[in-house]
């Protein structure tokens, strides 16, 4: 929030300002009125002069010295002083709530453009992490405090800044006033002061860890809703509505447990302060009782500080609200700090050079890579060089590494302490990542399209592109006659995950958008996985075309496109255990010929 000094400044100077407003009534009303109702009273004019020049209530060094061109404006009856005295309260009680507006209008605006920022930044973070951190955990934790504990910090932010600052400063002029009205009586009120400290820090500490386990437990609760509903077809196929709705059920009553013990927390307090209060209240009609009887305190003074004491309790009551609030969103700060926190993925750092567009070789050098979690290495010392231009299938059994091994030249995975791609003689770790991916196109067998038009979708990632490109990539990737076909062209819109299209609708505007970026190399994890036949020969065509004078790397499945390949790499258990033709390594590798026997010809 401190971003915003000037605007938490401003606020805090009006929250003053209008604590400064209700004070003033409370110390003005009860000796002036007490002046002018009392068994002698005088009007307003005589009363101020007798106050100007220290009368008899000895409070004159609080009063400056009032000329006396204003004294004679001023009424001099009773009951005109009475008007006139309301009057002026009432532009008191104005400009206190002008204040109090100011007040509150720039502390929401503060704390929305914190959360805002907070959102943003949260949001980066994540988009920045390593992959291999979000495949582990998954994204819907991330997700969960990037919505939700931002959206708890909320309260937190508003109680502190808006209703807390503005309740603590009207309670302290609140007490200051008992304090001016008579200090013995209301030295007796911070006698709970310590106790309620004590009470409200205790509460505090439990709703905190209480808060802190309710958003891990949503964030568990969010994740089983969208991985059940974004797999809805395979839930109904298996007809395991039931099982899903139970695991729903069983994690809501978790987080309805964890919200329990806040609320607990939180109904415990506000009864607590209360009794406290009422037994500060009795000890000073106590107190009060006996020193009248003496006249050691006169009655307008006890009254005086009562209800000033009773406009500071209305004020310090609701602190115990805002302290839980508090509370209660540090859970939620706690978890986005430690997103705050987390190590992005390196390479992003603007100092470093950008890698020269690749024409020789990318070679893996020592190459291996080990999962968080995993007993086994993905890749295990994996070391291979392939030279510009040359189309390389890998295959393997599945699990065998062949996607991690991909993956590591746009720099999805980092290798291992001791393992490094190297492209045309250049560690791609010394090098800006963005200029790494620029130059590689990835065509994945899980196709993600965004909610948008299917211009945009082909476009995405591509800056300054024209439509004559978007064109002439769809026609490569033979895309462009079915969307010429569809309703709105290029301008149809595409559902969420692009489910209005077919599967192989969505592979071919994601190879499209591959070809967009000219890369330098190119990509294709089983990228014809979901088309048909006469399609695939088509695209593979097209891909033959436009892969010359470009590195292709293909993780393949079907025979077609091994055979197309200047190079078959065979790959098992996260090593390369042969490279060659197809027709030599039937002869000599067996982990191929039983691929080729069980996968490809069958």
């Amino acid at each position: 929030m401190l971003r915003y000094r000037w605007q938490v400044g401003g606020a805090v100077a009006f929250a003053f300002l209008a604590a400064g407003s209700l004070m003033a009534g409370l110390i003005a009303m009860g000796p002036i009125l007490e002046r002018i109702l009392g068994k002698d009273p005088v009007g307003l004019a005589t009363q101020l002069r007798e106050l100007s020049d220290g009368g008899k209530l000895g409070i004159g060094s609080w009063v400056f010295q009032i000329p006396e061109g204003w004294l004679a404006v001023l009424p001099d009856s009773p009951s005109a002083s009475v008007a006139f005295i309301m009057g002026a309260l009432f532009v008191l009680t104005v400009f206190g709530a002008f204040t109090t507006f100011m007040h509150q209008y720039l502390s929401l605006n503060i704390v929305n453009r914190t959360m805002t920022n907070i959102r943003r930044e949260a949001f980066h973070k994540v988009l920045r992490r390593p992959l291999k951190e979000i495949v582990v955990g998954g994204p819907s934790d991330a997700i969960s405090r990037i919505m939700q504990d931002s959206a708890a910090l909320t309260g937190g932010f508003s109680a502190l800044l808006s209703r807390f600052l503005a309740q603590m400063t009207k309670g302290v002029g609140a007490l200051a006033a008992a304090f001016l009205s008579d200090w013995r009586l209301a030295a007796v009120s911070l006698g709970i002061g310590p106790v309620l400290y004590f009470i409200i820090r205790k509460l505090g500490k439990r709703i905190r860890r209480a808060s802190k386990a309710s958003q891990v437990s949503q964030s568990e609760l969010y994740h089983a809703a969208s991985e059940a509903l974004q797999g809805l077809r395979v839930v109904k196929v298996h007809s395991a509505e039931r099982y899903e709705a139970g695991r729903f059920h069983r994690i809501n009553k978790e987080v309805l447990r964890e919200n329990n013990r806040v609320r607990t927390a939180r109904a415990l307090a506000s009864p607590v302060v209360e009794m406290l209060t009422v037994f500060a209240v009795g000890i000073i009609a106590l107190i009060a009782i006996n020193n009248i009887r003496v006249g050691a305190i006169q009655p307008e003074s006890v009254i005086q500080v009562l209800i000033a004491l009773g406009a500071a309790g209305t004020s310090f009551k609701s602190l115990t609200g805002f302290a839980n609030d508090v509370q209660q969103s540090s859970g939620a700060a706690d978890r986005l700090a430690e997103l705050m926190r987390a190590f992005p993925e390196p390479g992003h750092d603007h100092r470093l050079p950008k890698l020269p567009r690749h024409a020789e070789s990318i070679e893996f050098r020592d190459v291996s890579l080990t999962y968080p979690g995993a007993d086994r290495p993905a890749l295990d010392h994996v070391s291979f060089t392939v030279r510009h231009g040359q189309t390389v299938a890998f295959v393997g059994p599945n699990g065998c590494g062949k996607t991690t091994l991909l993956s590591l030249i746009p720099r999805l995975f980092e290798p291992d302490a001791g393992g490094m791609v190297v492209v045309d003689g250049h560690n791609i770790a010394e090098y800006s990542v963005r200029s790494v991916r620029r130059q590689v196109g990835v065509v994945t067998q899980e196709t993600v399209l965004f909610k948008g038009t299917i211009r945009t979708n082909i476009a995405y990632g591509a800056e300054r592109t024209t439509d004559e490109a978007i064109v002439a990539a769809a026609r490569q990737s033979r895309a462009h006659d079915f969307i010429e076909k569809l309703p709105k062209g290029y301008e149809t819109v595409v559902g969420e995950q692009g489910l209005t299209l077919s599967g192989g609708q969505r592979q071919r505007i994601a190879i499209a958008r591959a070809i967009l970026r000219d890369p330098a190399i190119l990509i294709l994890d089983e990228a014809t996985s979901m088309v048909d036949a006469d399609s695939e020969a088509a695209i593979n065509e097209a891909i033959t075309r436009f892969g010359k004078g470009r590195t292709c790397l293909i993780v393949a499945h079907r025979l077609s496109t091994v055979l197309s390949a200047d190079l078959i790499v065979v790959m098992d258990q996260g090593r390369i255990v042969d490279h060659g033709g197809h027709s030599e390594l039937l002869e000599r590798c067996a982990t191929y010929r039983l691929i080729a026997q069980r996968q490809m010809h069958g």
